[in-house]
């Protein structure tokens, strides 16, 4: 806990004095960014608004560099920690220069004037989130992508040793995700700030994350690294949920299969069948999948969507049980779907399979592939 810049002991958090999760203990440490991750509610915005001194802490310490923050004045705390919360801000008639130029506060006194030094620190936090172009634009006017860009470089202007942020990618696109969430990292590496934050987009915690705190059942249910926490079996578990899949390989989300006897076969592989699947399931028609090695990119999302799948195991060809077995769940489907081009030594003998539908006449080209493969 002594190398941590920012760390909980026993601390609870709640609302009017009364506990909603207890002995929270956290250890923040510069270089690393912590996220939270649960369900809705569970308490995760809570502990980022207790941790700032937003909310009054119901018990324990939090402890900033050393000492605790309870007894730090708010501009001593500033100039350590700067935040990025959901809430909306609403200035009138601000720049984005003169937002981001708010966060030299904790540095310019009451009345707020801003050095030559101060001017450059605000056009490099601005240079930051590539935000130059942005600088004499209304802060009203710009998209939700941009001010999250530009609260960042706010943050940044206060030259923190920590930036603790609520769902920072909540309301923007994949392309402005992608690009807040790498200039943390960027800044991370860099300057070695500590971050830690919330994310409801389980793929980009998965990504992004060098621990992840779980929170369930008004506690702190897991903590641990990536690898550790990103199982299918404990991401159903945390969010409670009953339908469809987590796979814990693509970080991804899969719908429920359709239940019922396979109507349609997918020669598939290589991840050139994992679109059919997904349209087929989308269409609520259920499906057989085969032949897929066991390492196949296919084969995950076959697994989580169809009703039959037919593999062999990591790294092995397709041999003649396999095939025989498949072609015996062919003859019982209306149809069969072949959205490969080629045939390599691996799964060679799939291409008998397609031999076997053409003869049959069930052949079909797909809505993802028009031509049949020869």
């Amino acid at each position: 806990m002594k190398d941590a810049y920012v760390y909980t002991d026993h601390m609870s958090v709640g609302y009017g004095g009364k506990a909603l999760i207890e002995d929270i203990n956290l250890h923040i440490h510069k270089g690393e960014i912590m996220t939270l991750i649960g369900p809705n509610g569970a308490g995760k915005s809570t502990i980022l608004k207790s941790i700032i001194k937003q909310l009054s802490l119901v018990g324990g310490t939090v402890y900033l560099d050393g000492r605790a923050m309870a007894g730090m004045k708010d501009s001593e705390v500033a100039r350590c920690l700067s935040v990025l919360m959901t809430e909306r801000i609403h200035p009138e008639l601000m720049t984005c220069e003169d937002v981001v130029a708010t966060g030299r506060y904790p540095y310019t006194g009451r009345l707020g004037i801003l050095s030559a030094e101060d001017r450059r620190i605000v056009r490099e936090s601005l240079a930051l989130v590539h935000g130059e172009a942005l600088a004499d634009r209304d802060f009203s006017a710009i998209s939700d992508g941009q001010r999250q860009r530009i609260l960042l470089a706010r943050a940044l202007c206060q030259e923190p040793e920590v930036i603790v942020l609520d769902e920072p990618t909540s309301v923007l696109d994949i392309r402005h995700k992608l690009e807040l969430l790498g200039i943390l990292k960027d800044m991370v590496r860099q300057r070695q700030l500590a971050v830690v934050m919330s994310l409801h987009e389980l793929d980009l915690a998965q990504k992004v994350s060098d621990y992840v705190v779980c929170i369930h059942n008004n506690a702190v249910d897991r903590c641990g690294p990536p690898e550790e926490i990103f199982t299918a079996q404990y991401i159903m578990e945390l969010y409670g949920t009953t339908r469809g899949s987590y796979n814990a390989d693509f970080g991804c989300l899969e719908l429920e299969r359709v239940p019922g006897e396979p109507e349609v076969f997918v020669i598939g592989g290589g991840g050139r069948g994992i679109p059919v699947y997904r349209r087929l399931q989308r269409q609520g028609i259920p499906f057989a999948a085969g032949v897929l090695p066991e390492n196949d990119l296919d084969f995950p999302v076959a697994q989580a969507l169809a009703a039959r799948v037919i593999s062999v195991p990591a790294f092995a060809p397709v041999g003649e049980k396999a095939v025989a077995e498949a072609a015996e769940v062919m003859k019982g489907c209306r149809e069969v779907l072949c959205p490969l081009d080629t045939f390599g030594p691996a799964n060679e003998q799939n291409r008998r399979l397609l031999e076997l539908a053409k003869q049959s006449g069930k052949l079909r080209a797909s809505a993802l592939n028009p031509e049949p493969c020869e």
